[in-house]
Parts: structure tokens; C-alpha cells; sequence
């Protein structure tokens, strides 16, 4: 996936330098409507007793919401319904299920265009909110998470303020696990975000 993220982020620069300038103004608005599908990283850790940890992916809701501080430059929060995942312990184990929600905050620039194809690239700060945890086990709790996230995407106008989006976005989750009150180590579920959305600008 990061293979796949550098790719797009390359291929985005490549279309703003082969076109004119065409600027997104500054003190525009714009809201998403779509769906996402995460897919956390492969390994996810392992525990303090010596279990590995792995994560499922899930497919959810997505709504974006920017304004744009300065031309082509805009401040976006992604939010979500909520992400359900279930989580299986040395391979085998069902060690659970737990559900989040991962609001993020992101300062995006918009490669000016004249062309119905608009790139676009992003960073900012992620905070995860873990809940509903559930296992046979125990009494299964994961932290909260803050982390940096990192985006590139694609807007194709289907209309003067309507486009579709496709995005990536890598998030930074690690959380702190334990059972019955008894620490067991760290998740890294590090997630990509793969999103496709309509983009209304007002």
C-alpha cells in the first residue's frame, strides 16, 4: 500500500504540471458524501503473551466537510460511521470484535487545474476512538490513538461545483490493549483508507 500511495501522489503532480492553473477559491466549502473501506496492515502486533494480533477490514460511510483558507489550499475533517472489526489472537483465536471512529483533520492542497481532472494531496492528525469492545476472554479495552495521517486523491468535475472523488489516506493507530485489567502490549493497525465519494462545492 505504500507503493500504492507514492503512485498516486506522483501521478497527481504529474497532472497538475501538464495543465494550466485554475485556482479553487479561497473561502469556498465543500462536502462528501461516499464510502470507505479500511484495511489495516497484515501484522498488527504481538502481545505480551506472545500472541499475535490481527485485525479485519471493514467498509463504512464516509463524510468530508473543507473550507478552503486560501486559494487551492483547505482544511478538511473526515468522519465516519462507525468502523466494526474482529479480532483473531495467534492466528486462530477469536479474540473479539471493537468498533471505532477515526475523525481526522487534514490541511489539503489542490493542484490548480484547467482541466476537469483535480489532484490533490493532504497531511494532518488523526484521533481514534476505540468503543463497544467485546470478547469471550475477558473484559477487552483499546485505547484511544493520535496519530499523523497522509492522503492523496483525485476529483473529476461531473459538473461546474460536483465531483467525484477517489482517495487514499494512511492513518497511524497504535493502541495499548489489555484484558481484565491486565496489560497485554500494543495493536499497530495502521489502516488504509480506500474512498470513493461525490464532492459538492458551495
Amino acid at each position: 500500500m505504500t507503493n500504492k500511495l507514492a503512485a498516486l501522489t506522483l501521478s497527481t503532480a504529474l497532472v497538475a504540471l501538464a495543465v494550466p492553473a485554475f485556482a479553487q477559491s479561497q473561502g469556498d466549502w465543500t462536502v462528501g458524501l461516499g464510502v470507505g473501506y479500511l484495511d489495516p496492515k497484515s501484522d498488527n502486533g504481538t502481545l505480551s503473551n506472545g500472541a499475535s494480533v490481527e485485525v479485519d477490514s471493514d467498509t463504512r460511510p464516509i463524510f468530508t466537510v473543507e473550507y478552503f483558507v486560501r486559494d487551492n489550499l483547505g482544511i478538511e475533517l473526515l468522519a465516519a460511521t462507525p468502523f466494526s472489526h474482529d479480532i483473531t489472537l495467534a492466528g486462530s483465536i477469536d479474540g473479539g470484535t471493537v468498533k471505532h471512529l477515526p475523525p481526522t483533520l487534514s490541511l489539503n492542497y489542490h493542484f490548480p487545474t484547467n482541466s476537469a481532472w483535480k489532484p490533490y494531496v493532504g497531511a494532518g492528525i488523526n484521533y481514534t476512538v476505540f468503543f463497544d469492545e467485546s470478547s469471550a476472554l475477558g473484559d477487552l479495552e483499546l485505547d484511544d490513538s493520535v496519530g499523523v495521517s497522509l492522503q492523496a486523491g483525485l476529483d473529476y468535475m461531473v459538473t461546474e461545483k460536483g465531483a467525484v472523488r477517489l482517495n487514499v489516506r494512511w492513518f497511524d493507530i497504535d493502541s495499548d490493549v489489555s484484558l481484565d485489567g491486565n496489560d497485554l502490549g500494543t495493536a499497530e493497525i495502521d489502516p488504509w483508507l480506500v474512498g470513493v465519494s461525490y464532492v459538492h462545492r458551495f
